[in-house]
């Protein structure tokens, strides 16, 4: 099969999930249309980890973050023309869009088009991006017109999936995986010790992932010497982590991120709502105990008690922390948990047959 996918932001959880569906149906053709996030990553960098025999990548000049109508039209008219070359050539079986700015424009690029086979992943809900209602119901409107324009949407989590539902979006799920073949991963050697009990999250520092409550949490901590704090990631709300016990490692190679992720007591995620995130999957593949922020994504992956906890608020994860930190034997048998629930749900084999049928289907 030839599988168009359209993604923007080519960068961060987005890129991985990408990255794994081309990686893992080696035997079809992936032609990768994509957006520029430079100060993330440049996508130069990004498309280094994609193997080079059934990939093409084509530059989505015009896409950018913000909403514009003046640019947003730039891009659509842009994409109706990549996608009308790509559909002449007879490479188009499928077209996969990836987060809601695709989600959008794709569905009216491909309905104009004339294109009917195609999938949309959010990758999180955008309606949950904002603690202001207003902006939230601008993008509960564009979902729905979104869907109205056609195409599947396929949720990666059950919680994401029961958002849409509640929107009258009859949306899909499959779950978001990882390889799970521990003699293969990068990270796969005994964790290196550390004198301090360390506490780590990775992802952009964005006000999806609550940086400011993060802090909160860092600070309740910071009289503890025992106790220190890796953001590994970088981002526009990087001035929200000021507590001394934080450490930021700024952007690195995928290779250093599984490696501190792997240093790590505990894996924390203050995060508003994800998808499923790539790296508290990574956590649980390296049989981390996970402590989450209770929304959706996060909460299809802690088993409470057994893998992890979920916490509302700044006492709840401090109260958590010490129990965890009091009770190290405790902690390996919830990590040992963690790598046996990312095998048993979240394993990448089970989530690309998931999609490869779906293409075929659609």
């Amino acid at each position: 099969m030839k599988i168009v996918h359209v993604v923007e932001p080519f960068a961060s959880g987005i890129a991985a999930f990408v990255q794994s569906i081309v990686q893992n149906l080696r035997d079809d053709q992936h032609i990768i249309i994509h957006g520029e996030r430079e100060y993330v990553m440049r996508s130069a960098e990004i498309i280094k980890f994609f193997p080079e025999d059934n990939v093409q990548f084509i530059r989505w000049r015009s896409a950018q973050r913000s909403i514009s109508l003046v640019k947003d039209t730039a891009a659509l008219v842009e994409l109706c023309q990549l996608l009308k070359t790509l559909k002449a050539q007879q490479k188009v079986d499928a077209v996969h869009l990836h987060s809601s700015k695709s989600g959008f424009l794709g569905r009216l690029a491909c309905r104009l088009m004339n294109i009917s086979n195609v999938i949309y992943t959010p990758n999180g809900a955008p309606f949950l991006l904002s603690n202001m209602n207003a902006i939230n119901m601008v993008y509960k409107m564009f979902e729905k017109l979104g869907y109205a324009l056609g195409g599947k949407v396929v949720c990666s989590s059950l919680s994401e999936q029961n958002a849409y539902r509640k929107l009258g979006i009859k949306a899909l799920n499959i779950n978001n995986g990882i390889a799970v073949n521990s003699n293969q991963h990068p990270a796969s050697a005994t964790p290196a010790k550390t004198e301090k009990f360390r506490i780590v999250t990775s992802a952009r520092i964005v006000q999806q992932k609550d940086p400011a409550l993060f802090n909160e949490i860092a600070t309740s901590l910071n009289d503890f010497d025992q106790f220190e704090f890796i953001w590994v990631g970088d981002g526009e709300h990087r001035h929200l982590l000021t507590s001394p016990n934080i450490t930021i490692t700024g952007w690195i190679p995928q290779t250093e991120v599984l490696k501190l992720i792997n240093s790590a007591h505990l894996y924390l995620s203050t995060s508003q709502y994800e998808g499923l995130s790539f790296s508290v999957l990574e956590a649980l593949s390296l049989r981390k105990t996970v402590l989450l922020k209770d929304c959706i994504g996060n909460s299809d992956i802690v088993r409470k008690g057994l893998n992890g906890d979920l916490f509302t608020n700044k006492q709840e994860a401090v109260v958590k922390i010490f129990q965890y930190y009091n009770n190290p034997a405790m902690l390996r048998v919830m990590g040992e948990y963690s790598g046996w629930l990312c095998h048993k749900e979240f394993n990448v084999d089970a989530t690309c047959s998931l999609y490869r049928n779906l293409y075929q289907r659609v």
